[in-house]
This record gives C-alpha cells, sequence and structure tokens, in this order.
C-alpha cells in the first residue's frame, strides 16, 4: 500500500511539524510501516500536502526517539531488529505493560470491560474471516491493550508505553498478519478473554499473568518466523 493511502492532508489551522510528526507515529505504532521500508521526505510531503521541511524535522525527531533510523548512504528507514534485541523488548514490555494491567485493575469500571470487550469481539470477528486484514487486527489489539494501559492512571508509565509500542509496532505485522498461527488459532484472543475476565475480578495477578501469556505467545510467533536479524546481519546492515 502506498503511502498516500495511508496519511491524510495536514489541516492548516495544526501546527504542521507536531501534526506530521503525529501521523508518522502512528503509522509505526500501528504497524503501517513495516521494518527495513524506507521513508522518502519528498513523498510523505506530497502525500500530507506539506512542505518538506516540517517532514524533516519530524522524521529526525523519530530518528531520536529510535523509531527510525539513518542509513550509510543517509536514507531513512524504519529499522530491523535483532533477535537478541527483540527478546530484551518484549522482557522490557512484559514487566512494564504488567504494571499498567496491575494499576487498571485496581481502576477497573464497567465501561472499560464493556471496551475491551467490544475491541476483542472486532479482533475474533475479523480473524474469522476468509483474509483477515492485518491492519484491522493490529488496530482491535492495539485499542484493546491501550484501553487498559490508561485506565492505570499512570501518565509517565503510558509514555513508557507508547514509546515501547513505536519500537516495536512494524515488528507486530509478523504476528498478525494473514496465515500467522496466531491469526488462524485465534490466540491472542483467548488471552484477552482471560485478561478481562480478570480486570472484572478485580484478579491483579490474574490479568497480569495473561498480559505476559499475550505478548510472550506474540514474541515467540515472530521470533519463530525467522524475520528478525541475527547479529552478523545486523553489522551488514546500512
Amino acid at each position: 500500500m502506498a503511502l498516500t493511502d495511508l496519511v491524510t492532508p495536514v489541516p492548516k489551522r495544526q501546527t504542521l511539524g507536531a501534526d506530521v510528526h503525529a501521523q508518522i507515529r502512528e503509522l509505526l505504532t500501528s504497524g503501517r510501516l513495516r521494518p527495513g521500508e524506507q521513508i522518502s521526505l519528498r513523498t510523505t510531503a506530497q502525500a500530507l500536502g506539506v512542505s518538506v521541511m516540517p517532514v524533516r524535522e519530524a522524521v529526525y525527531q523519530l530518528v531520536a526517539e529510535q523509531a527510525l533510523e539513518v542509513t550509510a548512504n543517509r536514507s531513512i528507514r524504519v529499522p530491523r531488529m535483532t533477535v537478541s534485541a527483540f527478546r530484551e523488548m518484549t522482557y522490557i514490555r512484559v514487566h512494564v505493560e504488567s504494571l499498567a494491567a496491575h494499576h487498571a485493575t485496581q481502576h477497573c469500571t464497567k465501561a472499560l470491560i464493556r471496551e475491551m470487550r467490544g475491541w476483542n469481539e472486532k479482533l475474533e470477528a475479523e480473524m474469522r474471516t476468509a483474509e483477515p486484514d492485518a491492519a484491522k487486527l493490529i488496530l482491535f489489539n492495539r485499542e484493546l491493550h491501550f484501553a487498559m494501559y490508561r485506565a492505570a492512571e499512570m501518565p509517565l508509565l503510558f509514555k513508557m508505553i507508547e514509546s515501547l509500542w513505536l519500537r516495536v509496532g512494524p515488528i507486530l505485522n509478523y504476528d498478525l498478519r494473514s496465515g500467522s498461527p496466531r491469526v488462524k488459532e485465534r490466540t491472542a484472543v483467548t488471552h484477552h478473554k482471560r485478561m478481562i475476565a480478570a480486570l472484572d475480578k478485580g484478579d491483579t495477578v490474574g490479568a497480569g499473568e495473561a498480559l505476559r501469556d499475550d505478548i510472550q505467545s506474540a514474541a515467540n510467533t515472530i521470533i519463530a518466523a525467522g524475520v528478525l536479524l541475527d547479529a552478523d546481519d545486523a553489522g551488514d546492515e546500512g
């Protein structure tokens, strides 16, 4: 899918740099941009209906956040990740996001349960279709998780999770793509049901365990797909 199909023109009344940054962040977090994909400043500017300057500023801000990288020939791309780095990120995600689940359980409301069930039902329905749309799966999965993380009412923790998802988002393509065993078996849906049930009962341990199993299951699927770099491959990148 072309970049022009993924973004929307920036309204002139808004701060261009901030809006461009937000849109590219959204593409990364939602997995719409894949690891290794190059970002053309000119093409992105044309798609957004802005000049190259705010795009360049946004892109280099994302480079500073390690969400994008500059290659040896000065092109901009979505980073590819090594197996060891991905394992480390998974370990961090399990602990940080489980903390959010713990606090969300303490602030759980019926409205939160309804919202999370709604996203999980959409996720399951899409997985049952003949050709599941990976973009929709990633969106529904993310909205479910972030509904819970917001409910934790810990702004600093929430920003940490956003930062982690900014880097891991593109890799989720490999977990929720059509044909993935996690999609065929609807594994994420099962883990989500356990997580929601635990939240509804005020079971902090159960909610954390279900979340951990969900994250680890996705990580195992991605590692098994063989799409991550090993240490030698990483040395050849650029």
